[in-house]
């Protein structure tokens, strides 16, 4: 977040907020992980036989893991260019009430 546009906020109440961010960012990524974790293994793993994965394993692993961190830059790209849209829109409606 830009701490220029938290210049109304107390100091105090800015460094809480910040802090807030940075928790809900951690959490998201470990729900992100642990997602990806989850599915790769539902869909990749086929026996417990082995202590190790076996090359066809390793392979969906790998390729289901590309797959889903692909997919998650293109929704945080697009959610990145909604979210510009939205503010284009919005600054354009406030010159036009001016």
């Amino acid at each position: 977040m830009d701490p220029n546009a938290m210049g109304n906020i107390p100091p105090k109440q800015q460094e809480e907020l910040m802090k807030a961010i940075d928790t809900m960012q951690v959490r998201d990524s470990l729900r992100m992980y642990n997602s990806l974790v989850e599915k790769c293994f539902k869909e990749c793993v086929e026996s417990f036989r082995r202590k190790d994965l076996d090359g066809g394993e390793e392979r969906c692993v790998q390729n289901c893991c590309s797959k889903f961190m692909r997919g998650s830059a293109r929704v945080g790209q697009r959610f990145g260019e909604l979210s510009a849209e939205a503010e284009n829109q919005m600054q354009q409606l406030m010159k036009q009430q001016k």
